[in-house]
């Protein structure tokens, strides 16, 4: 029985990748009782294990399911978080840490775990693997066209991603470019709004996978991120900024926009963190700003599972706040 497991003093050493048992799921959908001092031992244990947790529970729920990583209601919505789970129980591993450390930091504290995190499975094997199987690619030519288009009507400033035959993948000019223009509305207050939109059929399919692993070192990485990224740039204005997001929003292009006071999606767009599965961890912010939003064991799913959330259902999730 799980519970006898998880009060085990050897639990910690069991549910881990190293020990071969990268998951723990749990069905709380039965009649079982379980002694409530033996129920808060497990509860207080699942916060500790190194490997995600999940709870299949039904729609009246069960005791300390709010202490799992995830809850899903069925098999089926269990199917694609086992899927990511085998192919990265080191990253899953991490990922599930990472949120619940990074509960209750402030936005700051939050991002630097987020990128330390980030740094540690660059240099894992997961993600080597995931490079290798890539292979060897060449980054696209650069444009006379700048990255960010960057104009001013009256208080408001605009930002439109300027990438479209790349789906606005958020490059490094790209990235310098968002943090220049987010640094000018913090130091100006006369604007009083920032409008984030994005050029062509997406507004971000993500970081430029072309650029993946081309800085030095993760420790170098890690400097640039806490440096020049722009999430805690857009963080530090974000009561002022409203972001309208259509087509794909994938990993940065949903995790800097969640920062936002408020989201805006056309019906035809959709949202994905695929970042578990290449062996990583959201690095744009998104270990902050989703579960901010959609809280953290629906956060947990998102990265977990890799699957496609469509307007509605972000709307209903509250991961934006209007489709139209």
């Amino acid at each position: 029985m799980a519970v006898e497991r998880l009060q085990s003093p050897y639990a910690l050493e069991t549910f881990s990748p190293l020990a071969g048992e990268p998951i723990l799921i749990v069905d709380c959908r039965g009649p079982e009782r379980v002694a409530a001092d033996a129920l808060a031992i497990a509860g207080a244990r699942l916060g500790d294990i190194a490997c995600p947790t999940v709870a299949i529970a039904g729609a009246a729920g069960a005791p300390i399911v709010d202490r799992f990583d995830v809850v899903v209601s069925s098999e089926d919505d269990l199917a694609p978080v086992l899927t990511v789970v085998e192919r990265a129980p080191l990253a899953a591993a991490t990922l599930v840490q990472l949120l619940r450390h990074s509960a209750g930091l402030d936005t700051a504290r939050g991002l630097l775990a987020e990128s330390l995190a980030y740094s540690t499975l660059q240099g894992g094997p997961e993600c080597a693997a995931w490079l290798a199987r890539r292979g060897l690619v060449t980054p696209a030519a650069p444009t006379a066209e700048p990255a960010v288009l960057v104009g001013r009507a009256g208080a408001t400033l605009e930002l439109v991603l300027n990438r479209p035959a790349r789906r606005n993948a958020l490059s490094m000019e790209m990235r310098d470019a968002l943090v220049e223009a987010l640094r000018l509305a913090e130091s100006d207050a006369t604007i009083g709004e920032v409008v984030l939109r994005g050029n062509g059929a997406a507004f971000c399919a993500g970081g430029d996978l072309d650029e993946f692993g081309t800085l030095p070192d993760p420790a170098t990485a890690h400097v640039v991120r806490v440096t020049r990224g722009p999430a805690r740039a857009l963080a530090a204005v974000a009561d002022r900024v409203r972001v309208e997001v259509h087509g794909a929003c994938v990993g940065a292009g949903i995790e800097l926009p969640a920062f936002a006071r408020r989201v805006v999606a056309t019906p035809d767009a959709f949202f994905q963190l695929p970042e578990v599965a290449m062996g990583l961890v959201p690095g744009a912010g998104g270990t902050v700003s989703i579960p901010r939003r959609v809280g953290h064991q629906r956060a947990a799913y998102l990265c977990l599972s890799g699957v496609r959330l469509h307007a509605e259902a972000a709307l209903a999730w509250g991961l934006v706040d209007e489709v139209r």
